[in-house]
């Protein structure tokens, strides 16, 4: 039920408002709290609400890290934020990395895995000792004496309202709310910022906010996909498939530690540029590839986008200091949020309507007995699988029907690759912008003195 995103996105906004404020060190302290109880309950679950709630709060709390360390060191290295920024979310690949590791080569996938769950007790210990004599800096934003308001207007109404729909759109699918109350809610806490704010926000950071849309969706919405294709070629060689996803995040691991150099020589936005054209590369290929081909395609794929999140929260940073926490981390909020909200019904509706079409064409009777009545979605109507009736199908007729699904997937990856396709475009007309400018450079206001918008 999305219990693993939108909470989230919920944390990320709130805290991005208040952690000023609380201090950052009192939100780590919050978000630890919210791992180690998490851990508890998914550990000793008997029901799927403790479930439930365990993945929510393990949700929550990530969100309230990434709240702080974002614009924490965004203000440790003022004058390589795109860079460090980089090496911080190095750690999420990483991350991937040891645990495959460590479930994979040293756990075996015999252990149970509630042994494998609590393996969130090391890097929950590490933190938390950490914790004990870590002390935060003030905001970069806070010592330039730019205030609170000045950070809200930076987002703007128009900021606001994109987050506001998409997070409210995705809780109301979550809890089923109709789209009257949705409006409701929503319309009153865009009226209530923009009553406090009055200004509509910087364009250009609204011109990056609807690009994380499409990014989100190219970097996290096809990860699974790309997964279940190299699975069989894995297989076949006598590898466990979860080598591939430890495989693509070490690429992603090394690329981003080195993102230093690289920044410097493309600039952030001719990077962004360059990992668009080998997205849309990757994705193409993979929607033609067959046997170790995939996994040739996947590698260009992963390659393609390793900078994508990171270097556009560097530009962020970069651009809009004055937005402090809240314009960084707003970026990051629209992205988890846009994948479920947009990413995940337009990759479904493209699967559903690719195994409507291939289904019918080689087997119209088994087309009758599985397919559901016609259903209408923002992206049009579509006919998708009965599982209730797919459950009743033969072994054969599920062998098919897997064949076809996967191949349904393979081949909407080519529709996928709209997604870069349209933010290169986007990262072009920046180049052009900023070269009309005088060039792409960061924005200073270490030494502010008027902090007025």
């Amino acid at each position: 039920m999305g219990v693993g995103l939108w909470p989230f996105g919920v944390s990320i906004v709130l805290f991005s408002l208040i952690c000023d404020k609380i201090g950052y060190g009192r939100a780590m302290v919050f978000a630890f709290a919210c791992h180690l109880v998490s851990a508890i309950l998914t550990i000793t679950a008997t029901s799927y609400w403790m479930l439930y709630v365990g993945t929510f709060l393990v949700a929550f709390g990530n969100g309230t890290v990434e709240a702080v360390i974002n614009p924490v060191i965004a203000t440790v290295y003022p004058k390589e934020k795109t860079k460090w920024l980089n090496i911080l979310h190095a750690g999420w690949p990483g991350g991937m990395v040891i645990g495959g590791i460590i479930t994979l080569l040293i756990l075996g996938p015999e252990l149970h895995w509630r042994w494998k769950a609590a393996l969130i007790f090391i890097p929950l210990a590490v933190y938390g000792l950490i914790l004990l004599r870590c002390k935060f800096p003030v905001q970069e934003r806070v010592q330039a004496g730019v205030p609170y308001k000045v950070m809200l207007q930076e987002a703007g109404i128009i900021g606001a309202m994109i987050i506001v729909v998409l997070l409210i759109g995705e809780i109301g699918r979550v809890f089923e709310w109709s789209y009257t109350l949705q409006i409701i809610i929503g319309a009153i806490l865009v009226v209530a910022y923009a009553i406090n704010v009055r200004s509509l926000g910087r364009p250009l950071f609204i011109f990056l906010l609807l690009i994380m849309i499409p990014l989100a969706t190219t970097e996290l919405g096809t990860d699974s996909w790309i997964t279940q294709l190299v699975e069989p070629i894995m297989v076949d060689l006598g590898v466990q498939a979860g080598w591939v996803i430890v495989y693509t995040a070490f690429i992603m691991t090394v690329l981003r530690f080195l993102a230093g150099p690289i920044v410097e020589k493309l600039q952030p936005l001719g990077l962004l540029a360059l990992s668009s054209v080998l997205a849309i590369i990757g994705l193409l290929f993979l929607s033609k590839a067959a046997g170790i081909a995939i996994f040739v395609a996947a590698t260009i794929y992963g390659v393609g986008k390793t900078f994508f999140w990171p270097t556009m929260l560097g530009i962020v940073a970069e651009r809009f200091p004055k937005g402090g926490a809240l314009t960084l981390n707003m970026i990051s909020g629209v992205a988890m949020l846009s994948v479920g909200v947009v990413g995940a019904a337009f990759l479904g509706n493209i699967q559903d309507r690719q195994i409507d079409h291939e289904l019918q064409a080689q087997n119209s009777a088994l087309h009758e007995r599985v397919v559901a009545p016609e259903k209408l979605s923002v992206f049009g109507k579509y006919n998708p699988l009965d599982q209730e009736k797919v459950a009743e199908i033969s072994p054969e007729e599920k062998s098919l029907l897997k064949t076809i699904t996967s191949k349904a997937k393979q081949n909407a990856l080519a529709t996928v690759a709209l997604f870069p396709a349209i933010m290169l475009i986007c990262y072009i007309i920046l180049i052009i912008y900023f070269r009309a400018k005088g060039g792409y450079k960061p924005v200073d206001i270490s030494h502010t003195a008027d902090a007025s918008p």
